[in-house]
């Protein structure tokens, strides 16, 4: 089986958790990213510094180790295991890296700090839509800033030179998984995307060395793609992991892992910034594909562009 090819403790790492942790200033730091998309895995006394940290990273950045495990309500030890294990060498380490982030974002419009806020019930339409178009640009933008892109250079040459491709996705990931498979089959490539759990276990058992299998999952513990990866893998297919969640159980099951950042809310519209966020990935890795596949891509461009240009009208119809 081949190892694993990403540091799961490097401090700079991805991700938004679910709504238990509202944002507070300069919450929107590389560091509060990094720290969100670990929260599923920390134990829960290190979960209630993560949840002070990111109730304001500007304040943390002053406060003493003492101050800090006062606030959160455990005990100095707890707070140094917490630094460790979300990939810093102690606390002096991560209140500079705060400190630092924030300085850089005192620049900031503080209306972007309304914005960051979750969709509350007395906010209007109008708000509300500025709110969701705010989370939205957000996902995308801060999963572009974090994505790997080494890791991200190894998921394309695999797919280059992949005979197959299986995509496994249920629910709103179900879509992506179908936005990546009509992508690649517009150029060409042999893909397949599967949100039945009995289809996509088969097809994923006739996976062979060399071809690709990816699962799409935001919280990366739905069984159903992690048990269609692990198949794949088991007969010797490249398997890849889109989650917002690095150390999440769909990340254990592949190979290589990329990674979202994306912020679950009250109402949902996280959904939708997921989805963005996937999206944002999918297309890297579709680009990436056909810049190295170029006159082939252009070719079925061309061909499937030709094949569909009858079906569209090429002047308004009159009522």
């Amino acid at each position: 089986m081949a190892p694993r090819t990403r540091n799961l403790a490097a401090p700079k790492g991805p991700g938004f958790s679910a709504p238990s942790v509202g944002p507070g200033v300069g919450s929107s730091t590389a560091t509060a990213v990094h720290i969100r998309s670990l929260l599923p895995s920390l134990q829960p006394s290190m979960r209630q510094v993560a949840d002070q940290v990111l109730s304001d990273t500007s304040a943390t950045a002053s406060l003493t180790v003492t101050e800090l495990a006062i606030a959160s309500g455990v005990s100095e030890a707890t707070v140094i295991r917490f630094c460790k294990a979300i990939g810093f060498a102690g606390y002096p380490q991560l209140r500079l890296a705060l400190a630092a982030e924030n300085g850089r974002a005192q620049g900031a419009d503080r209306v972007d700090r309304d914005l960051e806020s979750d969709i509350a019930p007395g906010d209007d339409l109008a708000k509300v839509v500025e709110k969701i178009a705010f989370a939205d640009a957000r996902a995308v933008e801060e999963t572009g800033a974090q994505l790997d892109i080494v890791m991200l250079e190894r998921v394309v040459e695999a797919l280059v030179r992949a005979q197959r491709v299986d995509l496994y996705g249920v629910g709103a990931s179900a879509y992506v998984a179908l936005d990546f498979q009509h992508k690649l089959h517009r150029i060409g490539r042999v893909a397949f995307a599967w949100s039945d759990t009995h289809v996509a276990l088969t097809s994923a058992a006739l996976l062979r060395p060399g071809d690709v299998a990816i699962g799409i999952s935001h919280t990366g513990t739905t069984t159903d793609t992690i048990d269609a990866l692990a198949e794949a893998r088991a007969h010797g297919a490249t398997t890849v992991a889109l989650t917002n969640f690095p150390r999440s159980p769909i990340a254990h099951a592949a190979e290589h892992v990329l990674t979202t950042a994306a912020r679950e809310t009250t109402f949902r519209s996280g959904a939708t910034a997921s989805r963005l966020a996937q999206l944002t990935v999918v297309d890297c890795l579709f680009v990436g594909v056909a810049q190295r596949t170029y006159g082939q891509t252009l070719a079925a461009l061309d061909a499937t562009r030709a094949a569909v240009g009858a079906r569209h009208t090429s002047t308004p119809r009159r009522r």
